[in-house]
């Protein structure tokens, strides 16, 4: 008999000998390519793989001396820039997808196999997509020996490419309305033999005639248990190996029973004891229900892949500016910092950018929620992936590839829907033991019926295996948890932890910061009074030559409100009072009231209770004061509106900082905001939260700075703004992309909306269950209406939980 080689179950050629070492035995390879791969695997104490795995691998094939150097071409900073995130120090970061996964076994491998690789930092391998992270540090380990490394054990890694992906998505797809197709060609078929079998009474049709019915029947349902179920068979095997039983373990158990019990009555001249077409027609159904939630699914997780298609294959380089406004098209890919583009109208922005000329509006809304257009001209920025919408622009590079704003948008998304939450870990948990239960179910219903009804205690046993699988059960936390996860990230509110979705809609207290939070983060002119029935623009023109050339936080407020400044001559600081110059041969004064007052000898302006919280400046001269003006933080214009709709939402609200105690009472007054804590430090922030959650609350925090980061991470959700630094944005447990307090009353209702939903559908799973199970055990329903339910209790799930993508207009 032919051996067939341990590897990929391929025959062994005669007169082979490329011998394997496994556990003490020799194992037979099909050539040096099988046995190369499973050396290193096994020496690399990774032997468990061929314990766990459910399909047998592809045949492995050296790697030629022309893919070993493309693979080491990615080495290269210019070609990696494009899907290379670049981390503090030697710290890269890259999204990779890989080729050859068949199952879990295969993922277990490649991430165990990577992370024994000196200098492999991290690695996240996601089954669904075969979408792989990496993160390594370039001084001990290059980006092509880890593409050499997952080559070594039989499969192929490419940087991620939204194009490829797409395409094995298609091929998955494809191969999925095969099967499909067959199967329902197959039931078709055979339900034409089998009705003729049901209406006819009994000996009409001459047994003859009947028992080739019967056969044609059976040779019609072998494509549909050879092909079509194959699926089923795979997904057994694999938890099987894993020693447990899932989701398809009844499924199988039902068609496998079915099949051959249905060949054995055939066999034996059983009359009443064939039922091929059930076989086909459950299969058929499960394949069709199994279709249409996977593009349910695939609509409820789309944010992310949205997010990455939006960088378009080409741009128009300028090589010549500003010489030359000649261009040219170049590979967005190949673009650097540096190079200068044309953006059209209508055409998307390839990376972060700078305006260098012109004046247009873009559309950042798939990427910060903001619907309205912004205007943008010489000297702003650019999102890369959003939309020129009005005028050319010739903008600047600044960032590219991984280093682009959307790619971070991306990476973060990527972690969230990475990491599964509490809820989603009971419903597993408890969704195997459903398995188990219902599998000891279907003997007791087999063992009761067969000496009362031993006729159809096969069939009703199979409809009992059917109809319960737990598939509903087990999408019905994670179904919701994607879609409401892509509406916020297409919104603007980034989810980063898997966790935070579930806690906010728990969230009894929200405290937020002040300072770049509630309000801007940024002195600014708020107000101007004129005393002597002057023009506000002149004083304010004065003042501003007065300021000239200042770096002071004030001096900048208003050389900002205004773009005339006065000539000033012979300008003098004095420190902690002001600043004295002469305008037009006229002597004048900027700074504090006193000081500005001493200059013509008048008595100081009292500016007690206009715009209290403010710092208020005077601007005089020799014959007294001839403005105030008011300095200070500018509230968001949201600010107010969101703390309406969150406290009409039940929900207490919290102003902690370590600004002084006027200012924060004086915002929390103009806010309606009760609770204030001011002139706190980071550990005071830390205690006020901390005593908070002792009395049971819990806390959602939302911050900017770098003090606020140990608070951020202490909450029970914490939320960053988008504009604040680095490490409040990595504390985060979600972001909220372009700084709009707008969108928070809505994240909390989306994320009680979502609670709901999962309710409801573990709600309807448990109920389906409860009423479906005992009508199988009673034999009031059949094995092809089991499978028609199984598939519609899925669709419920899942449509149900797509009621979250909705967005309002």
């Amino acid at each position: 008999m032919t051996e067939s080689c341990f590897h990929c179950a391929l025959p062994v050629p005669a007169g082979c000998d490329y011998p394997i070492r496994y556990r003490q035995h020799s194992k037979p390879a099909c050539c040096a390519g099988c046995q190369a791969v499973a050396q290193t695997i096994i020496d690399a104490g990774l032997d468990d793989y061929y314990q766990h795995r459910s399909t047998e691998a592809g045949q492995a094939e050296a790697l030629p001396d022309e893919l070993l150097q493309q693979i080491r071409l990615y080495d290269s900073e210019s070609l990696q820039q494009s899907f290379v995130h670049v981390e503090d120090g030697h710290v890269r970061e890259a999204s990779l997808i890989l080729e050859g996964i068949t199952c879990a076994a295969c993922i277990w491998l490649n991430e165990q196999h990577l992370q024994r690789q000196d200098g492999i930092l991290s690695v996240d391998i996601n089954y669904t997509t075969h979408r792989a992270r990496v993160r390594w540090d370039t001084s001990r380990i290059k980006l092509s020996q880890i593409l050499e490394a997952i080559a070594a054990i039989g499969y192929r890694a490419h940087p991620y490419d939204a194009a490829r992906q797409e395409a094995l998505q298609q091929k998955q797809r494809k191969q999925a309305i095969n099967r499909l197709w067959v199967a329902g060609l197959s039931m078709m078929q055979v339900m034409m033999y089998a009705v003729p079998v049901y209406l006819a009474p009994d000996g009409e049709i001459e047994p003859d005639f009947l028992w080739m019915l019967h056969w044609a029947s059976l040779i019609l349902t072998l494509p549909v248990m050879v092909y079509s179920a194959v699926p089923f068979y795979q997904a057994t095997w694999r938890d099987l190996k894993r020693h447990r039983v899932g989701m398809d373990t009844p499924v199988t158990i039902g068609i496998l029973t079915t099949f051959f019990a249905s060949l054995y009555a055939l066999l034996n001249h059983i009359e009443h004891g064939i039922y091929f077409d059930s076989v086909s027609m459950f299969v058929f159904l499960l394949l069709g229900g199994r279709y249409l939630e996977g593009i349910a699914r695939r609509e409820a997780g789309a944010a992310a892949e949205t997010l990455v298609k939006l960088i378009p294959a080409f741009a128009h380089k300028l090589s010549a500016w500003p010489e030359s406004r000649e261009t040219h098209e170049a590979a967005a890919a190949t673009l650097s910092c540096g190079d200068v583009l044309l953006i059209r109208p209508g055409e998307t922005v390839p990376a972060d950018a700078c305006v260098l000329e012109g004046h247009s509006q873009l559309n950042e809304a798939l990427l910060t929620g903001e619907s309205r257009l912004l205007d943008k001209q010489a000297g702003d920025a650019l999102i890369a992936g959003s939309v020129n919408t009005a005028s050319p622009l010739y903008v600047r590079i600044t960032g590219t590839g991984q280093n682009t704003r959307l790619a971070s948008i991306v990476r973060l998304l990527d972690q969230a829907l990475a990491e599964k939450p509490r809820l989603a870990e009971i419903a597993d948990r408890f969704a195997g033991w459903f398995v188990l239960a219902l599998l000891l179910a279907a003997v007791a219903t087999f063992a009761w019926w067969y000496p009362h009804d031993p006729e159809h205690a096969l069939w009703i046993t199979v409809a009992v295996l059917v109809i319960s699988c737990p598939c509903a059960l087990s999408l019905a936390t994670p179904a919701a948890l994607t879609a409401a996860t892509g509406r916020l990230a297409l919104d603007g509110v980034l989810t980063t932890r898997g966790h935070a979705l579930e806690a906010l809609a728990r969230a009894s207290d929200v405290v937020f910061d002040k300072t770049g939070t509630l309000t801007h983060g940024d002195m600014r002119l708020i107000a101007t009074r004129a005393l002597d029935g002057r023009d506000p623009a002149k004083l304010l023109a004065l003042a501003a030559g007065l300021e000239t050339g200042s770096e002071h936080p004030i001096a900048r407020a208003i050389l900002a409100a205004t773009p005339q400044a006065a000539r000033c001559e012979q300008l003098d600081n004095h420190a902690g009072q002001g600043v004295q110059g002469i305008v037009q041969g006229q002597r004048y004064r900027l700074g504090k009231p006193d000081f500005v007052a001493a200059l013509s000898g008048s008595a100081s302006i009292n500016s007690a209770g206009w715009h209290d919280g403010a710092t208020v400046i005077a601007l005089g001269d020799e014959q007294g004061v001839l403005a105030l003006f008011a300095i200070g933080d500018r509230v968001r214009d949201d600010a107010k509106a969101m703390l309406t709709a969150l406290k009409q939402a039940g929900l207490k609200v919290h102003l902690l900082s370590g600004d002084a105690l006027t200012a924060c009472s004086n915002l929390a007054a103009q806010l309606g905001i009760d609770h204030i804590k001011a002139e706190a430090t980071p550990e005071d922030k830390l205690a006020y939260v901390r005593k908070l959650q002792t009395q049971g609350c819990k806390v959602v925090m939302l911050g900017d700075g770098i003090n606020d980061a140990p608070v951020l991470m202490q909450a029970d959700v914490s939320i960053a703004m988008g504009g604040g630094t680095d490490v409040a944005t990595a504390s985060g447990d979600m972001i909220l992309m372009g700084d709009r307090l707008a969108l928070l009353p809505d994240a909390f209702a989306l994320a009680r909306k979502t609670l709901a939903i999962i309710r409801q559908n573990l709600w309807w799973a448990a109920a389906y269950n409860l009423l479906a199970l005992p009508l199988a055990m009673s034999g009031h329903v059949t094995p092809w209406i089991a499978s028609l339910g199984m598939a519609c209790s899925s669709l419920v799930v899942v449509s149900n939980a797509l009621r979250l993508n909705k967005r309002k207009s």
